[in-house]
């Protein structure tokens, strides 16, 4: 007589946190919130980070300027984030993060078109000028949007999406040094079409919205 095959065995289900781990996340939690940082000393230091990019990239040291512009852009969104957990936020600290946030991404391209114009290359000093205006059009979009009541997060180069870009085209650009910046122009290239392309979908967006505004049931 044949034995009879034992049930499958089901998964094992991810393991819970444990006590411990618990434990000290709370501690490390209660630690900064009743610590003397501020979502805004958060902000500001974003902003120092970003300056220094910009001046490692008017020197040519195109990797650091990179990694100093991605630990900014980090801590822009750790702001944020430490404002709701800590419950330190104010109007004034959220109002402060958006501009800087603006200012920061301006900061950084500014070098990076200043560079492209000490070597005489037109073409790509253009695009970051259209890649600035067209980033904070982008952020000028959402803006008005929300003030009509109407929410507008679509599009393709969105905040973090322009990060990634430009720290691609920092950290890869060929040639600290040498008047050639083949995937550091590409990068911005890359970066203008898709700010513009995004500007348009969130017309078009906030067009078919109020033009289409949903059903209100009674």
């Amino acid at each position: 007589m044949s034995a009879q095959a034992s049930p499958p065995r089901p998964k094992r289900e991810r393991r819970a946190r444990s006590p411990r781990a618990n434990e000290r996340r709370e501690l490390v939690r209660n630690a900064l919130i009743e610590s003397r940082l501020t979502p805004n000393t958060i902000s500001l230091t974003g902003l120092a980070l970003n300056i220094g990019a910009a001046a490692l990239v008017w020197e040519r040291y195109f990797f650091l300027g990179g990694v100093a512009f991605i630990v900014g852009s980090i801590m822009d969104t750790l702001d944020g984030r430490y404002s709701r957990m800590s419950g330190k936020g104010t109007p004034f600290g959220a109002f402060l993060d958006s501009t800087l946030d603006r200012l920061e991404e301006g900061i950084v391209l500014t070098a990076v078109g200043a560079t492209f114009a000490r070597q005489h290359d037109q073409l790509a000093a253009a695009a970051v000028v259209v890649a600035v205006l067209a980033s904070l059009m982008v952020s000028y979009t959402r803006a008005r949007a929300e003030a009509l009541g109407v929410e507008c997060k679509v599009g393709l180069a969105t905040r973090p999406v322009r990060v990634v870009i430009l720290s691609a085209g920092l950290v890869f650009a060929r040639g600290a040094g040498v008047a050639h910046f083949t995937l550091l122009a590409a990068a911005v290239y890359v970066l203008a079409g898709l700010s513009a392309f995004t500007v348009l979908q969130r017309i078009w967006h906030v067009r078919s919205a109020l033009r289409n505004p949903p059903a209100v049931d009674v």
